[in-house]
């Protein structure tokens, strides 16, 4: 497998303006405002891939590290929020919410990737766990928690190596293809299973009433759709407890690409169903034809011959 670095740190691998350059020399986060947090595990030293593209002809650029998920100060929480809540409220770190709603008339406490510190969730027995990405706390104007809901954020994992793509792209911003992958085992392996298991956690929470959601690309969104059989196989449903709200967020389609410009991001598809509609599909069995591996025992064996 063959592939090339479609984004680096926070601009595309293209762009050669000045601050495409100095933020990659800098090794800065522009999501963070800081140092990149993505780590090179040989060396330690900050990997700056954002997204990866494949050498396949038509293949999208597909972002591999869920910091660019964060981009324009964390908007996607702010789309979240409206859609699980209805409403615009200030989005505050954690305790800090309590007096804000106060002030504002209500809030949104953020607990999740620095903002609100973790969740003190007790230990789950066995193997797995339930723990999520975010957790947005609705409070009303005296500060006293509402409702709830819960985000979980998948992007893709990469196989193979980059290093040398990585390379060129610091020495003088030169794209050269390495053997750099996308991990699509991991869509059925890891995170299906994981989001069927989360959502009926939440759907014994009496405050969390929007169930769970699970933002990710537009790639990782469609072949978690498509590994589930396709829509019609987890058919619509209105936000409830059970439910699990898919959303692809990714780079706007419509949008120009300009040097020194950041690209940016949007949700391009959604679709709401159950968890039980998830775990139905996940568990089906789409089967061959009978004697499969009979007829390819003979083939080998014989040849054409019957």
């Amino acid at each position: 497998m063959a592939g090339y670095i479609a984004e680096f740190f926070g601009y595309r691998a293209e762009d050669k303006s000045e601050i495409a350059l100095q933020t990659a020399f800098k090794q800065q986060c522009p999501f963070l405002s800081g140092p990149c947090t993505k780590i090179l595990s040989r060396d330690r030293t900050p990997s700056g891939v954002c997204a990866i593209r494949q050498k396949t002809k038509d293949s999208p650029d597909v972002i591999c590290c869920p910091i660019r998920i964060y981009a324009d100060d964390y908007k996607m929480l702010r789309i979240v929020s409206q859609k699980a809540f209805g409403q615009s409220l200030g989005l505050y770190a954690g305790r800090a919410a309590v007096e804000k709603a106060k002030i504002d008339g209500g809030a949104i406490a953020v607990f999740g990737h620095g903002w609100g510190g973790e969740l003190r969730l007790p230990q789950r027995k066995g193997t797995g766990s339930y723990f999520v990405d975010w957790v947005l706390a609705r409070l009303n104007e005296k500060g006293e928690l509402v409702e709830f809901t819960a985000i979980e954020v998948q992007t893709i994992d990469t196989t193979g190596n980059y290093r040398d793509a990585r390379t060129a792209l610091l020495a003088n911003r030169k794209i050269t293809q390495d053997t750099v992958g996308l991990n699509w085992e991991n869509v059925s392996k890891r995170i299906i299973p994981q989001l069927v298991y989360k959502g009926q956690v939440l759907q014994r929470e009496e405050l969390c009433r929007t169930g769970l959601f699970f933002v990710c690309p537009k790639a990782v969104y469609d072949r978690v759709i498509n590994r589930l059989g396709g829509k019609e196989k987890i058919p619509r449903f209105p936000p409830q407890p059970a439910s699990i709200h898919f959303l692809a967020y990714d780079y706007q389609s419509s949008s120009e690409t300009h040097d020194g410009v950041i690209r940016p991001l949007d949700v391009l598809e959604e679709h709401c169903t159950t968890v039980y509609k998830v775990q139905e599909a996940f568990s089906a069995l789409d089967l061959p034809e009978e004697n499969v591996y009979r007829d390819s025992i003979r083939k080998s064996l014989y040849g054409n011959e019957s």
